[in-house]
């Protein structure tokens, strides 16, 4: 080996002088003397072949990958196909930097000139690792999204987006910054300070919308609603349509579009109301005052009777009750104007038009059964006595003297 006007030579040609390689400013001092005199025309031809070989496997490489990609299938297939297609355009690009690099090594290049090449290899190298690590993120996210299809949640609706999108940010700011480092020779450490100082800067104007990014990631890990689920926040009812990065918005039952800040929704009670496991219907039936007790034991027992039919009992798309939640009827006390019987029962599942139906059905066979029964309803009423009634003159005179004596008259 040998050096001779500044080109360092060997048996496998010409080759980095030590120490060499990308440096901090191989950018500079380039000078094309001497290159095409001391390099035949074989050796031009040969670059020619490598480049046009490097490119043309690249293409047929890349062709190839991204027709296996196209297929449609699940499980491990569909892992391999994704992997075919991230590598594909790295690969392509891998391809054309090998022919060009071979193509170009084995010319006899000046010490700058042969640190230039040396550093434009080394750039294209890192941007196919960092390409490729780029791509491969979207592994990750079908990885994840066959974890939420089968947890049966909503991940891949928001939080799999969100992953993806910081997995890739990182690889660019992570590339970028070892590609400054390696090759243009920057100093990271300054870089690194410098975008702290910013950072901090962004950090304190942005309060509010960290505090709802943070509220947004809560919400979807913890998830105490989901959209479509009917919830009552903050005096607003309706069901949620959508769960964003700095909110979320309600449809309230009057159509009205409600937007509500994630950091409040994450620091105050959400009632979720579609998340119920059932509707519980309390009721109370009062009847006359004059009602004998054998009629209100019988008012008690028709209720009860009424939840053993069949149409009422298992109505249509539901059913009234469960083993731990049987309906209860009771005679509950003496109210100012009526006796009061409580109703209680469950109705499965919480579908509210149900429901509703049911209580209709409910309602009019009750109003039937005590009908015929000859049971009256009570409604709010006051009864008077008046001086003159018998009834009243007599609670109110005095007893009579027990020897018999005729009782003082008032004076």
């Amino acid at each position: 080996m040998n050096q001779i006007d500044g080109v360092v030579t060997g048996q496998g040609g010409a080759v980095p002088p030590a120490g060499g390689g990308a440096v901090p400013g191989w950018l500079n001092g380039i000078s094309l003397n001497g290159l095409f005199s001391d390099n035949g025309w074989e050796k031009w031809l040969i670059l020619l072949v490598l480049i046009v070989a490097g490119v043309t496997a690249g293409r047929v490489v890349s062709a190839l990958l991204r027709r296996a990609a196209l297929k449609k299938s699940e499980g491990k297939e569909a892992f391999r196909q994704s992997l075919a297609d991230s590598a594909a355009g790295p690969l392509n690009l891998a391809l054309i930097t090998g022919g060009l690099a071979m193509g170009l090594l084995q010319l006899r290049l000046s010490e700058h000139l042969l640190s230039f090449v040396h550093g434009t290899i080394t750039l294209l190298i890192y941007v196919v690792a960092f390409w490729f690590a780029f791509n491969l993120v979207s592994l990750v996210e079908l990885a994840l999204k066959r974890f939420a299809s089968r947890a049966e949640t909503r991940l891949h609706t928001m939080v799999v987006p969100l992953i993806r999108r910081s997995l890739r940010i990182f690889v660019v700011i992570v590339g970028g910054l070892i590609i400054l480092n390696n090759v243009f020779g920057q100093n990271v450490g300054a870089w690194l300070a410098g975008l702290g100082i910013v950072g901090l800067g962004v950090s304190l104007a942005a309060q509010d919308s960290l505090k709802n990014l943070f509220g947004s990631i809560t919400i979807l890990l913890d998830h105490p609603f989901r959209p479509g689920e009917r919830i009552v926040f903050s005096g607003f009812d309706g069901p949620v349509e959508e769960i964003g990065f700095r909110s979320i918005k309600i449809r309230t039952l009057t159509g009205h579009l409600v937007t509500i800040p994630n950091s409040k929704v994450v620091s105050e009670a959400v009632e979720n109301i579609g998340a119920r496991p059932y509707i519980r219907h309390v009721m109370t039936v009062t009847i006359t005052y004059d009602t004998p007790a054998e009629k209100v034991q019988e008012a008690v027992d028709i209720v009860k009777r009424l939840f053993e039919e069949k149409g009422l009992k298992e109505p249509i798309h539901g059913r009234v009750g469960a083993d731990e939640f049987p309906p209860r009827v009771y005679f509950s006390g003496y109210g100012d104007w009526a006796l009061r019987l409580m109703i209680l029962y469950w109705h499965f599942p919480p579908v509210y038009w149900d429901y509703m139906e049911h209580a209709q059905r409910f309602n009019l066979r009750l109003l039937q059964e005590f009908n015929r029964a000859g049971i009256s309803f009570a409604f709010p009423s006051e009864t008077v006595f008046l001086a003159g009634d018998l009834k009243s003159r007599l609670a109110a005179a005095p007893p009579a003297p027990a020897d018999g004596r005729a009782r003082p008259r008032r004076r």
